[in-house]
């Protein structure tokens, strides 16, 4: 390893190094006396990789024999998956701490998991992708059943298990064809034999599979069967780490492995992506419909919402892939700020997840109320807050790269799952008075939802530059 390749992961391998190290001082140190402190020396040191990548990042740097690329893309998703791991565990600490499931591992293992996210949306290589996939998953499938006493939280952790352990094996199978077929496990050799000339059967066979094992990562139609129970089951500090950071970091692996390797063909893959977008949009909003569980009906929101973070992807174009990082930032800011105020859903200490109980929720508490409103309305894309633009640039992607059918499935698919979202603030303005929730949010809780909220308004002057930044990225990528 040369000091180069070493430069190109050294974010990565200071959280790594940093995770070993607080599991041995956790270990010896009295175990869960120390995760609260743990939980917020994490946060502090994922924030302050976040700026260090942000701040001195710049040009494109390959280690290890092309296996990991340091490129603009790769940066912006890094930060936008370490500041919203960081934000999660900040606002979690309080709610596992209650419900004495704070465990001195917890933290640890959301590093670990975003060690493994960062490779993964640096990966060059069919190895480096499967490495940092498994290095997240590994570390989801033990957080999802972080409640032992739970059986809903075991069966959680067991269907993610299985259920991941099936996609690995497609996404394996498919590596092994483009090897087969390629003779490269490098992406930049895969798109040279790609662009030949006519792309192999096998090669594109390949293809299939690995869209198949990825499609189960951003829970897209019809792989999205493990969302809602996962969701469900997960304690929902938990629930809200997968609504964000790894949706992020599996549209990044995504768009990197259908660029970076299949970018010459984008026609093959064009339309097979176009329909899982398709699918996912209109499932996640026939089927929210009928949700009265807020974390069931989150699920489905995220299949609503990753089928339109693909319509970016489904352009096939530069312009597609910058509307995919700008709608994923806006969606993990509002995201954060949703599940706060869910983890403040309480009745006489109890958790509760009937949305029926946010009845007339305006007369006792109109601040939170109109900061969830305003998240609610972001989430369906009603102008002008910051969702709307959110859908509106891979929408604009969609038009521009002829495919104005899925620009109107998407259009077709707001206006159906807006009725969800509205359902909530029906019951919040108008529902009947009843059993409300008497929850008290922590502090953190408090400021991460005001903070979202604010931002969903305000961010409607300039996005708060992130079109810039994600049309850097979006070049770097799509070459």
């Amino acid at each position: 390893m040369t000091e180069a390749d070493f430069n190109t992961v050294l974010p990565e391998v200071v959280l790594a190094v940093f995770s070993m190290a607080a599991l041995l001082y956790g270990a010896y140190g009295g175990k869960d006396k120390t995760a609260p402190i743990l939980v917020w020396i994490t946060s502090a040191i994922m924030v302050a990789i976040a700026l260090w990548i942000g701040v001195n990042g710049a040009g494109v740097q390959t280690g290890f024999g092309g296996m990991i690329v340091n490129d603009a893309f790769s940066r912006f998703a890094k930060v936008t998956i370490l500041l919203s791991g960081a934000a999660v565990l900040l606002m979690s600490e309080s709610y596992l701490a209650k419900r004495d499931l704070l465990r001195f591992e917890y933290p640890l293992l959301v590093a670990l998991a975003t060690v493994g996210m960062m490779i993964m949306v640096s990966a060059g290589d069919l190895m480096a992708l499967y490495m940092g996939l498994e290095l997240q998953s590994l570390a989801l499938y033990v957080v999802a059943a972080l409640r032992r006493d739970s059986v809903k939280s075991t069966e959680a952790g067991l269907k993610y298990f299985v259920l991941g352990a099936l996609s690995s094996g497609m996404l394996l199978y498919g590596a092994s064809l483009v090897y087969g077929y390629s003779g490269t496990t490098l992406f930049s050799g895969i798109i040279q034999t790609a662009n030949a000339g006519e792309i192999s059967l096998g090669l594109l066979f390949g293809l299939v599979f690995l869209i198949t094992g990825l499609a189960f990562k951003v829970s897209a139609v019809p792989f999205h069967m493990w969302t809602p129970d996962v969701y469900e089951g997960s304690p929902t500090p938990v629930t809200a780490f997968f609504a964000t950071a790894p949706k992020v970091a599996a549209m990044g692996l995504f768009a990197r492995l259908l660029f970076d390797a299949f970018g010459g063909v984008t026609g093959d893959w064009g339309q097979v992506i176009a329909l899982l977008s398709v699918a996912s949009m209109f499932l996640g909003a026939f089927a929210a419909i009928g949700q009265r569980n807020i974390k069931r009906l989150m699920a489905y929101s995220s299949i609503a919402h990753m089928g339109f973070a693909l319509m970016g992807l489904a352009a096939g174009t530069a312009g597609g892939v910058q509307a995919m990082l700008i709608y994923m930032a806006i969606y993990v800011t509002m995201n954060i700020g949703t599940f706060a105020f869910i983890l403040s859903m309480e009745r006489d200490g109890a958790p509760v997840t009937d949305i029926e109980s946010l009845n007339q929720l305006s007369k006792h508490e109109p601040l939170k109320a109109l900061a969830m409103l305003v998240l609610l309305f972001s989430l369906a894309g009603v102008p002008p807050l910051v969702g709307f633009f959110g859908k509106f640039y891979v929408l604009k992607a969609a038009v521009d790269a002829n495919m104005a059918w899925l620009a109107v499935a998407g259009v077709v698919a707001s206006v159906i799952g807006a009725f969800y979202y509205l359902r909530i603030v029906f019951y919040m303005y108008f529902g009947e008075e009843g059993n409300g929730i008497d929850g008290q949010m922590a502090p953190i809780a408090w400021a991460m939802l005001m903070v979202s909220a604010a931002i969903m308004v305000v961010g409607v002057i300039n996005l708060f530059g992130i079109e810039a930044l994600a049309a850097t990225a979006a070049d770097a990528l799509v070459k």
